[in-house]
């Protein structure tokens, strides 16, 4: 996969705290702002996703006696807090 050289504008300290993990990880700084972005990017995926499973249980709701079984079930598994 190819890559393009881009100009982002960060703040001294932003990169004083990237160089620093960077080191710390033994990789670049460079290296660190790709897996962000790649971060950033499948938690907007993932969000979306969940939107639209959202969306889909709005339109076509789960039958009220799964829901409550799963209630009940939930409420006899889930540990004290």
């Amino acid at each position: 996969m190819g890559r393009k050289e881009v100009l982002v504008q960060l703040d001294d300290d932003l990169i004083d705290r990237l160089d620093r993990l960077a080191d710390k990880q033994g990789t670049s700084r460079s290296e660190l702002l790709r897996r962000g972005a790649s971060a950033v990017l499948e938690a907007a995926e993932h969000a979306e996703a969940d939107r639209a499973l959202q969306e889909a249980y709005r339109r076509v709701p789960q039958d009220p006696a799964i829901v409550a079984a799963a209630s009940r079930l939930a409420a006899l598994t889930a540990p004290e807090w």
